[in-house]
């Protein structure tokens, strides 16, 4: 560890925000959703935690991948998780992806000094993925990056991504696109989780990274 010099601003200082540096991304694939992330969480060039689960449970139907200050994501997504469970008990309805999506860009918008780029993607009567960016502006698509490591995968995932991928497809698309963007970015790492949303459920997956710096 380097120790901080204010006078140049070099190396480490421990009153660094935490951040989840980043590659995030979702996925439609035949039967739902397919989102993953890396696990790197950083303070200035010293890395904090190489486990960091950033695939963030908003309800049984709706998660969120977060980029950005590991702080503020995470009162975000505490605050969405209580308008979207207290809303679903008043309607009396499966909570809403668009509605969470929503939630998260008001709040992203109206602050816009919080450091937090989302993904909030889910099921509900159908797959949805949103992309709410640093400035408060939200995108809909068939899948969606973001955070630091995702400017190094922008060109592959338009030329390997298909439609209607089956799961295992689906999986893969996601490693490739993780695993190149954590060889590139310094602030991704670590090992990749993943979680796939469907009807019926969700179903997690992990990667450890030592084998998926050898397998591209």
């Amino acid at each position: 560890m380097v120790a901080y010099d204010n006078k140049n601003n070099e190396g480490f200082s421990p009153n660094l925000p935490e951040m989840t540096g980043t590659t995030i991304m979702a996925v439609k694939y035949a039967d739902g959703i397919l989102i993953g992330a890396d696990c790197r969480t950083s303070m200035g060039t010293y890395v904090s935690s190489r486990f960091t689960d950033k695939l963030t449970k908003i309800s049984d139907n709706i998660y969120c991948c977060r980029s950005g200050s590991a702080a503020d994501t995470q009162a975000i997504t505490q605050y969405i998780t209580e308008l979207v469970q207290r809303s679903s008990f008043i309607d009396k309805e499966i909570p809403s992806v668009k509605k969470a999506a929503m939630a998260a860009k008001d709040i992203i918008y109206r602050y816009p000094n919080m450091l937090a780029g989302l993904i909030i993607a889910g099921y509900d009567t159908e797959p949805s993925i949103f992309n709410i960016s640093l400035g408060g502006t939200m995108t809909e698509a068939e899948w969606q990056i973001g955070g630091s490591g995702s400017a190094y995968i922008y060109g592959l995932c338009d030329t390997t991504f298909k439609p209607n991928m089956n799961l295992e497809e689906a999986i893969e698309f996601v490693k490739l696109a993780v695993t190149c963007a954590i060889k590139r970015d310094n602030a991704s790492g670590g090992c990749i989780r993943m979680a796939s949303i469907t009807r019926e459920g969700v179903q997690r997956f992990f990667y450890s990274g030592d084998k998926i710096l050898n397998s591209t």
